[in-house]
């Protein structure tokens, strides 16, 4: 197993990709920490996925906005599992906003859920590695557009480029510790955050239309990339992105 007797902590962990990250690393041994803010019924779910697999599982309910809330995760795994392994920052949200028509509170909420708490969970996942010993790996759950305009979506933009750059400056602060920073970059997956689209078939058909493989992505899809990616067979990559897009940044409309 991949993550065999891991402590891994998974942001926004009760829905979409973040469930997927917490089940795939459950079936590969690790003990998941679920981190929720909202439906935690949802985060019960995955818990029982994760148990009746023969793994252990926690919930923590627990606003990664905020630094404090982030500590009370930190805490609550160490305490559950006298360590942590793989910190993985999932949790995101999108407004769909241009920038001419974001207002701040808009521009706030999503850097705060998407960049400030990857940015401080992995401060405070890195400490926690150091304190601990034997090193860490820290997963950025980003997006193609990290890298790639979304013109109507802003704010999403510029958090998931931020997480760019956090990915690989702390990848080179953070490697004289043991400790991997690693991103991982979907393009269209079929979750809640795009419910509206794959729920319109003609948007849907463009959709598909667009990316190489012909199809969006499933959840367990990018789970299983992040889970590799967590594990010691990965154990040279860092200050990276591997982006799991189906193709959709390479493609062209020809000539």
């Amino acid at each position: 197993m991949l993550l065999q007797d891991k402590v891994v902590v998974v942001t926004g962990g009760n829905s979409g990709i973040g469930a997927a990250i917490c089940k795939v690393a459950g079936r590969e041994g690790a003990n998941v920490v679920i981190d929720y803010v909202t439906r935690p019924e949802d985060a019960q779910s995955v818990d029982d996925v994760v148990t009746r697999g023969g793994s252990e599982a926690i919930s923590v309910d627990a606003d990664v906005s905020k630094v404090a809330d982030l500590r009370r995760l930190v805490d609550a795994a160490v305490t559950a599992y006298g360590r942590i392994d793989v910190w993985v920052n999932n949790a995101g949200i999108e407004t769909r906003t241009a920038l001419l028509d974001t207002d701040e509170d808009a521009y706030d909420r999503v850097l705060a859920i998407n960049l400030k708490s990857a940015f401080f969970g992995s401060q405070l996942a890195a400490k926690q590695f150091i304190a601990q010993g034997g090193g860490g790996v820290i997963v950025n759950v980003t997006s193609v557009h990290e890298d790639w305009p979304m013109p109507g979506n802003t704010p999403y933009c510029v958090s998931k480029g931020g997480m760019r750059m956090l990915t690989r400056t702390a990848g080179v602060e953070l490697g004289q510790h043991g400790i991997r920073v690693v991103g991982v970059g979907p393009g269209a997956v079929d979750t809640p955050i795009n419910a509206t689209t794959t729920a319109d078939p003609t948007k849907l058909a463009a959709l598909d239309a667009a990316i190489p493989l012909r199809r969006v992505a499933k959840p367990d899809e990018i789970g299983e990339t992040v889970v590799f990616l967590a594990s010691d067979r990965a154990g040279y990559a860092t200050a990276t992105t591997v982006f799991v897009d189906g193709g959709i940044m390479q493609g062209s409309v020809g000539l």
